[in-house]
């Protein structure tokens, strides 16, 4: 077994059960997991209120730009300890993406979201995994899980995928979901959890980090 730490990231669609695998890999290796536990950390750390950082969740910064210049996108520098803009949503990001490769440097984990797969960018020992389903599975479990209407399910199917979209666009500049951001893409609809979380353990022991 490879003792070099290692971070498995995690982009899912909403609906695919990608939190869920998320949660299995952590409890199976033995790592700790993190998804909106890191604005916690980070409200800890820098003492802006977490709920600014909820706010700002998976939430494109300014829109208008975003519109107007699709290809531009903030640098992912050290993030400003006070001024107006130390709580910007920009701000906010780089707190989070600090605080993502603070963890990764210091533990093997695993990191819903937050683009941690564009964060820990050129860095060795990542896992980068993308989940997900087909709409129909998709409805399906978010009707299960969330006991919603099916016109309810969808909404937020659509609601979701564009804000993380918008989301990832903007502070990357790529495509949420584009297959040359990830290691290794699964249609959970197809496995199902059990067997979408077997086969990421089966590519980390190929890639010698388990």
């Amino acid at each position: 077994m490879n003792n070099n730490k290692y971070t498995i990231t995690i982009g899912r669609q909403y609906g695919s059960g990608g939190r869920q695998v998320g949660k299995a890999l952590a409890k199976e290796l033995g790592i700790h997991f993190y998804d909106r536990e890191i604005m916690r950390l980070v409200s800890d750390e820098s003492g802006i209120g977490e709920s600014y950082f909820h706010l700002a969740d998976e939430r494109a910064g300014n829109k208008l730009l975003y519109k107007i210049v699709k290809s531009l996108k903030p640098a992912i520098e050290k993030p400003i300890n006070k001024g107006p803009k130390l709580v910007s949503d920009e701000n906010l990001f780089m707190f989070q993406a600090q605080m993502i490769k603070e963890i990764s440097a210091q533990e093997s984990c695993v990191i819903v979201g937050r683009c941690a797969d564009y964060v820990l960018k050129g860095k060795e020992n990542v896992a980068r995994i993308f989940i997900y389903a087909d709409e129909e599975k998709r409805i399906e479990t978010i009707i299960d899980y969330e006991k919603v209407s099916k016109s309810e399910a969808v909404k937020k199917i659509k609601s979701y995928d564009k804000s993380r979209n918008e989301y990832y666009r903007y502070y990357t500049g790529g495509s949420w979901g584009d297959m040359s951001n990830y290691n290794l893409v699964i249609d959970s609809g197809v496995l199902g959890i059990e067997n979408t979380t077997r086969m990421v353990i089966e590519y980390l022991k190929i890639r010698n980090l388990i």
